[in-house]
C-alpha cells in the first residue's frame, strides 16, 4: 500500500491571457489545472490528470488560445472555479498533501481567485508551507544564479520536454519530471514530502 506522505501534486495552472491589457472588466483567471501525481519514495510520475475550469469575468482571447491552445468554446465545457477546488481536495488530497509548481505563479494565482470568488483556497491554508516552488529548488540545486522556465530547465537536466508548452496537463508532467530529477540528486527537501 502506498504512504500517503510520499505522495506529492505537481500542478500547473493556465489562465485568461491578453497580448497587453486585459479588456475592462475582465481579469485573469483559472482556465486550466493540470496535476500530476508523483510517488516520491518511488521516484515515479503516478498518474495524471487535467480540470478545465469555466471562466466567469474574462474570456480566452486569441492571443490565449495561440499561446496555451485552449478556447473559449472548449472552456466553456469546463467546471466553475468552485468545483475545480472541490474536486482537488476530495479526488486530490489537496488540502492535505504537499504541492509543488514550477515559480510562485500559480500558487498567488490560486489565493488571487479563491479570495476574488469566495472559494476555500484547496490547499489549505495559503501560509501554511505545504508548497515548494521547484524552480528555486532547481536553481539551487544547479548552481544557477537565473531560475530557468521550465523548458529551458529541461534541456539543462537533459530531460525531453513532453507534449505541448503552456497546456496546463503537459506542464504539470514535465515539472514532475524535474522534481524527480531534483529527488535523484538528492536535492528534493524533506519538508516537501511530509503532510
Amino acid at each position: 500500500m502506498r504512504r500517503e506522505s510520499a505522495l506529492l501534486n505537481v500542478i500547473d495552472v493556465e489562465a485568461t491571457c491578453w497580448d497587453g491589457q486585459p479588456p475592462p472588466g475582465s481579469v485573469s483567471e483559472i482556465i486550466e489545472i493540470g496535476l500530476t501525481v508523483v510517488d516520491v519514495s518511488a521516484r515515479r510520475r503516478v498518474s495524471r490528470h487535467r480540470i478545465l475550469v469555466r471562466p466567469a469575468r474574462s474570456a480566452v482571447s486569441d492571443f490565449c488560445t495561440e499561446l496555451t491552445g485552449l478556447t473559449q468554446a472548449e472552456v466553456e465545457r469546463g467546471v466553475t472555479f468552485a468545483e475545480a477546488c472541490r474536486i482537488l481536495v476530495q479526488d486530490y488530497k489537496a488540502g492535505e498533501r504537499p504541492w509543488a509548481s514550477w515559480g510562485e505563479y500559480d500558487r498567488l494565482q490560486f489565493a488571487r481567485q479563491s479570495r476574488a470568488d469566495e472559494v476555500a483556497y484547496p490547499f489549505g491554508r495559503p501560509t501554511e508551507r505545504t508548497h515548494t516552488n521547484a524552480k528555486a529548488v532547481f536553481a539551487a540545486a544547479y548552481g544557477l544564479r537565473k531560475k530557468p522556465g521550465m523548458p529551458h530547465a529541461l534541456q539543462i537536466a537533459g530531460l525531453p520536454l513532453e507534449g505541448r508548452h503552456h497546456r496546463g496537463e503537459d506542464d504539470a508532467y514535465n515539472i514532475a519530471a524535474l522534481v524527480l530529477d531534483l529527488v535523484g540528486r538528492g536535492a528534493w527537501p524533506a519538508t516537501a514530502t511530509v503532510v
